[in-house]
């Protein structure tokens, strides 16, 4: 059986829960990067022998956009798919029934998930340093309880996950990158950016209108030139402290 990682990971949170749990199938992986901004005009045919890890962070409860748009080039053939949401301890919502439902179209059995915790990509102060030692000895176990049915054939070919339709309504949060005078125009930002919102030839700008506020920007960069209003940051993180209280766990559903 061929094994698939199929992610989108702006700032690495993602990937590290991946790489938790694809450790424990043994196998060479093969990696579509859907956080590369080619990737929306890639076309993939995944074959039928095969296992994919299909994961990306919850964007207010739902599959952030582009990762909804690069999903429809992948053609599952019938492989077999789990999925993982990964969220920085308030929700997944609707997430994981939303990847299901563009899976199953997209030709997947979705065979298995997880919904994972790791440190909020914009609010640092939740779920800090998360997945911890801990979250990484149980999404290895949800993985091991995984292949072992996967080998036995004894896991439904349809997994039941949490969520509701019509979704929650995307979240449209007026958080908007700032540059400041530190910026030397190295063009790491606007390389790297996953939906191109920051022009080549002027990378102190960013387009609004297509920012997703991914954070791969301010983690790039090397100078620190860029962030987050940090008086609107503050006043989010205080206005939705109560949702993000206590430690959440990660869930297996089989």
């Amino acid at each position: 059986m061929n094994l698939y990682e199929i992610v989108f990971s702006a700032t690495g949170r993602t990937q590290k829960v991946v790489d938790i749990i694809s450790s424990v199938f043994g196998k060479e992986k093969n990696r579509i990067d859907l956080s590369e901004l080619n990737s929306e005009n890639k076309i993939y045919n995944i074959s039928e022998d095969s296992l994919c890890i299909v994961a990306g962070p919850v964007y207010g409860g739902r599959v952030p956009a582009p990762v909804a748009n690069r999903l429809h080039n992948i053609n599952g053939n019938g492989a077999n798919a789990l999925l993982v949401a990964v969220y920085g301890n308030r929700a997944i919502d609707d997430c994981l029934l939303e990847l299901k439902n563009i899976l199953t179209e997209q030709g997947f059995k979705c065979r298995a998930a997880i919904s994972a915790v790791a440190e909020h990509s914009m609010m640092p102060k939740f779920a800090t340093n998360r997945p911890d030692s801990k979250d990484q000895e149980e999404l290895k176990k949800f993985a091991l309880q995984i292949k072992e049915k996967l080998d036995n054939n004894t896991l439904s070919e349809s997994v039941k996950v949490p969520g509701k339709m019509p979704y929650v309504k995307a979240a449209n949060l007026p958080l908007k990158i700032k540059v400041n005078q530190d910026c030397i125009k190295c063009g790491k930002c606007a390389k790297n950016c996953p939906v191109g919102a920051i022009p080549f030839d002027n990378p102190s700008c960013t387009n609004s209108k297509k920012c997703i506020t991914c954070m791969r920007c301010i983690s790039d960069c090397p100078q620190n030139a860029r962030a987050l209003p940090p008086a609107l940051i503050s006043v989010v993180s205080v206005a939705m402290k109560s949702k993000f209280k206590g430690r959440k766990e990660n869930t297996l559903y089989i």
